[in-house]
């Protein structure tokens, strides 16, 4: 199928094949049997090109755990929102309690993408209700989300995973407000974060530079997540990719001890 997606849009692609990789790994730390489908030739060929990235492996495996944990609590959410979900299969292979609604956001032209190769792959019905919710993360997402459905007066679960890099800053804070404003107390907020070190690091710059080449430039890492959701009134645990892997027990490449430098993974809670 020819690829109509923009470059950043065709990382979901890349992402995608790397969770294919690992679920076929004898030691994989998570099984996901779509991901193959839906990287496609167009996904194994930038894996070729782009090479291993440990990081997506480890944070698909701690937000798969944290999903499972937060909606599955007794007073847990019943509405995840997926916030540039790309080719994300987890409506159709996590265990989520009856009532539990997904809403996956993304761009029109990759939604339309995602839908095909689900359908060509012979997907069988997500395990719970699932509405993709075409929009331009970009602009003001609001109002679509809440026609499909979104109820901003209940608790929701959102994961914004592998985001946040690939925006400027004033963008990464007007996503923040949006999500900020439909969130309910007792909603859960999980994302990450490259650290801004990481973006200035001698070592970083090969990989960087290929990503600019294909137009998909990273512009926004911080290595102090903290203040944007403390501000915002959420409580907010940040914990460095190096710990997530080390807690895992798995395999970490990168020997010096980066802290956040190296990468974050956020999980916020709305202040009740």
């Amino acid at each position: 199928m020819p690829c109509t997606l923009d470059p950043v849009a065709r990382t979901a692609r890349l992402t995608a094949a790397l969770r294919a990789r690992e679920s076929a790994r004898p030691d994989r730390l998570f099984d996901d049997p779509l991901a193959a489908s839906l990287a496609g030739d167009t996904g194994r060929a930038l894996l070729d090109e782009f090479g291993d990235v440990p990081a997506i492996a480890v944070r698909t495996r701690f937000y798969d755990d944290a999903l499972t944990r937060l909606c599955t609590a007794d007073d847990g959410p019943r509405q995840l929102v997926l916030v540039a979900a790309g080719m994300d299969s987890r409506a159709y292979r996590l265990d989520l309690p009856a009532g539990t609604t997904v809403f996956e956001l993304d761009r029109p032209e990759l939604l339309a993408v995602k839908e095909t190769l689900l359908a060509d792959a012979g997907a069988p019905p997500a395990r719970c209700p699932r509405h993709p919710v075409a929009v331009d993360l970009a602009a003001d997402w609001t109002g679509p989300l809440r026609a499909a459905g979104f109820r901003a007066d209940r608790p929701t679960c959102w994961l914004a995973e592998g985001l946040t890099q690939y925006l400027e800053e004033p963008a990464v804070h007007g996503l923040f407000d949006r999500i900020t404003a439909l969130s309910a107390p007792g909603s859960t907020l999980l994302t990450d974060f490259v650290g801004r070190s990481m973006l200035d690091a001698p070592w970083a710059r090969p990989m960087l530079g290929l990503l600019a080449e294909w137009g998909s430039p990273w512009h926004y890492g911080t290595d102090d997540p903290a203040p944007l959701f403390t501000g915002r009134d959420w409580q907010v645990e940040v914990t460095a990719f190096e710990t997530v892997a080390a807690d895992l027990g798995v395999r970490w490449p990168f020997t010096p001890a980066l802290g956040t430098a190296g990468g974050s993974i956020v999980e916020a809670r709305r202040r009740s």
